[in-house]
């Protein structure tokens, strides 16, 4: 406003009032309403693409971070901000810190030299969760603690496994609970959910969630529904190995429908030959679900190679009942020895034939980076046969090559499907999960845009685990934020060298606080864990 104008309002406010201590009052109170907003904050960011998690659309817009908060976005020219340091993101995209809903990164994080859980952070993930597959740490509260004291590197959401409370009832074989067990285990799921976990979690293709009937499931998913907790489901059988990948699905809606809570599967896939193609079928069941409104989502990793320990993915499920020990026990049975073989045989057929099972994880090295044909080869015996010798070395780990393009793309672009990772030891998905998707997915193949990509590694998986104020840029909300470059931002991990940090991440702020600072760990442990509680 110009000096003449503002004169002549004083003028006119003088003919009007005509008494000059209110006309002062006025002008003073005009002078105030052109005066800009001074904003305090710890940490500015600005010049950056900005991508908020919910739209799909960037916009060019200033966050102001003061403690683990988020306290300002928007045109910083319409406000005066102080801050005590700025970081110019020009050139590089703003993002939410990506949510990984699938993980095995609590083996890291209970380690105190492991903890800043560094293969996810440089992924752009600022919050894990923990306990999937029905495999959990127990009890909660004492792993909570255990975080709390030493320092995490990343927000961790604990769910409870189903294999945990399972084997402090009935232990590890395959017998059905008594009531009287059954309410014990329904006793075990209620303190758990009181202690801050999110949900319950089962592997019901592994032993010995396996074992378990469906209507038991059930009995303990409804102590979750009581405690708005989530199911989250590797589901019974992901190929042709028992009861079918469609039974399966229809299985975890079932769960979902009579306990009356939300379900969620994890990493869907269409795994080996004779299910390729099925991702058709079993979308529309689920969103044939969603209309009697079931809530019913899923997360994926962008590979076409699942991994899984070498007994789980072709010993049969009925020889391991008891255990390892009690399935090198049987195949020594000659008795048994031959079912058990056959059966193994066509485990390794249904993944695909024994050139398609690299082993990534094994104490014997001369088994370590071969694949089951080349093992064979060199004990000079069957596959199936190999497959036992190697077994008795120890824990082994297999990745399976068994996964079709259409089904990963097909699942990819539903809108009730997001990233996660799977993340464990000798898979690169542990390392590279989130910036391949991108890379790949988004950058090269455009099955994805960029802001589909961010919206569903960020406040959809939120949405989904029910955490509240994260996953999103909003004022109030906590200061989770990623900064990478668009051209660099790719996976470096991979079958060969499954330990490589993925690049391109310039900044990750975790609770307010800098993380990983022009592309480099600061060393600060930042990260929280989550309580369902609080």
């Amino acid at each position: 406003m110009t000096s003449f104008r503002v004169y002549k309002l004083n003028y006119r406010m003088k003919m009007y009032f005509k008494t000059p201590s209110i006309v002062g009052i006025l002008y003073c109170f005009f002078l105030l309403s052109c005066a800009k907003e001074e904003i305090k904050s710890d940490l500015l960011i600005e010049n950056g693409i900005v991508y908020n998690g919910i739209t799909e659309d960037p916009s060019i817009v200033s966050i102001a971070i003061k403690n683990d908060k988020i306290i300002f976005i928007g045109d910083k020219n319409s406000v005066q901000i102080n801050s005590k340091k700025t970081i110019d993101a020009s050139g590089f995209i703003i993002s939410p810190g990506f949510i990984d809903p699938h993980t095995h990164a609590d083996r890291d994080l209970k380690d105190a030299e492991t903890s800043h859980n560094k293969p996810f952070l440089f992924q752009g993930v600022t919050t894990v969760i923990v306990g999937n597959d029905g495999d959990s740490f127990y009890p909660t509260k004492t792993y909570r603690e255990l975080y709390e004291e030493q320092g995490i590197g990343t927000n961790v959401v604990q769910l409870i496994g189903h294999h945990e409370i399972l084997e402090k009832v009935i232990g590890n074989s395959d017998v059905d609970p008594t009531p009287e067990q059954l309410s014990k285990m329904q006793d075990l799921m209620q303190e758990e959910m009181d202690a801050g976990a999110f949900g319950m979690s089962t592997g019901l293709y592994y032993a010995p969630g396996s074992y378990t009937s469906t209507e038991e499931v059930i009995a303990l998913a409804k102590v979750v529904a009581e405690n708005d907790g989530i199911y989250d489901t590797h589901l019974r059988d992901e190929s042709s190995n028992t009861i079918g990948l469609i039974s399966a699905i229809n299985e975890a809606i079932k769960i979902g429908r009579d306990a009356k809570l939300p379900i969620h599967i994890s990493h869907i896939k269409c795994l080996g030959v004779d299910v390729w193609k099925q991702s058709d079928s079993i979308i529309k069941i689920i969103e044939n679900a969603q209309k009697q409104g079931i809530q019913v989502t899923a997360n994926q990793y962008p590979y076409d190679a699942s991994a899984t320990s070498l007994n789980a993915a072709v010993a049969p499920r009925w020889a391991e009942s008891g255990g390892k020990d009690s399935l090198l026990y049987r195949i020594a049975l000659p008795k048994l020895k031959e079912r058990i073989l056959k059966e193994t045989l066509a485990n390794i057929n249904r993944r695909g034939g024994p050139d398609k099972l690299l082993i990534v994880k094994c104490d014997d090295n001369r088994f370590l980076g071969k694949t089951l044909l080349e093992i064979a080869a060199l004990l000079n015996t069957s596959p199936e046969e190999a497959v036992y010798t190697v077994l008795k070395t120890g824990y082994v780990r297999v990745a399976s090559f068994n996964m079709n393009p259409y089904d990963i793309e097909n699942f990819m672009n539903q809108d009730w499907v997001v990233t996660g990772s799977d993340g464990n030891t000798g898979h690169p998905r542990k390392y590279g999960t989130f910036p391949r998707k991108y890379h790949k997915y988004v950058k090269e193949k455009q099955v994805l845009s960029l802001g589909e990509f961010i919206k569903k590694s960020t406040s959809k998986t939120a949405e989904i685990f029910k955490i509240p104020h994260r996953g999103v840029l909003k004022e109030d909300y906590y200061a989770d934020i990623i900064i990478f470059d668009p051209e660099k931002f790719r996976d470096i991990a991979n079958y060969n060298d499954a330990f490589q940090l993925s690049e391109g991440l310039i900044y990750s702020i975790i609770n307010g606080k800098i993380s990983v600072e022009n592309g480099k760990f600061t060393g600060d442990l930042n990260g929280k864990v989550l309580n369902k509680k609080e």
